[in-house]
């Protein structure tokens, strides 16, 4: 993995995270004996932390704003469908729709993943997704893959955002924490950021 220019992980670690009765864990960046940036929500031993991303326990100023961003997404009734039927929060399902296909329903990945939530054909078939290019079946599969890793992972949003990108084996063999994937180091922050900023909060707000 190639380090991170400073610049670019500041800019990109700025978000964090919110959700009411559900379990969030602050964001923690170190640099391995490589150079290399790793985020995580743990510490170990022998190595410096600075946390960038912290939950704040708060109500987030700007969160009369909420309803009409989220509303103002694209596919906004099929979210809040699935979201629901989940128990998930919409703006969570916004940001890795966002980041995994830019709201794109004909989206396919190199490896084969496919519509709005980028299903793999394996995941599609477990979870009834006959068609994962149908919107609304794409949805509701990725929503449910999505609360299952939330579970899996204690409703640690960080944790089941990165399981989402690299898959939950590569979560759980390292101990529970962010693997250190060049793209799921960059992709956890962008959706934390982007569920943040739906969340009402700018990015200059304090944390």
């Amino acid at each position: 993995m190639k380090p991170f220019a400073t610049g670019l992980l500041a800019a990109g670690l700025l978000g964090g995270l919110f959700l009411t009765a559900v379990a969030q864990a602050d964001v923690f960046v170190s640099v391995d004996a490589k150079g290399s940036y790793v985020l995580s929500n743990v510490h170990r031993p022998g190595r410096t932390y600075e946390r960038v991303i912290h939950e704040p326990g708060n109500t987030l100023a700007g969160a009369d704003r909420q309803p009409q961003m989220i509303a103002a997404q694209p596919y906004a009734e099929l979210v809040s469908a699935a979201a629901t039927a989940n128990h998930l929060p919409e703006a969570l399902l916004h940001a890795v729709i966002n980041a995994e296909s830019n709201y794109n329903p004909g989206a396919t990945s190199p490896k084969g993943a496919g519509g709005l939530m980028q299903l793999m054909p394996d995941t599609a078939r477990e979870l009834g997704v006959k068609d994962v290019y149908d919107p609304k079946a794409n949805i509701q599969g990725g929503a449910r893959y999505l609360k299952r890793l939330m579970t899996l992972f204690d409703n640690d949003i960080a944790l089941a955002v990165a399981a989402y990108n690299a898959g939950p084996d590569a979560v759980l063999s390292r101990g529970r924490v962010i693997p250190p994937f060049a793209e799921t180091q960059r992709y956890v922050p962008s959706v934390l950021r982007q569920y943040r900023r739906l969340q009402g909060l700018a990015d200059d707000a304090p944390l």
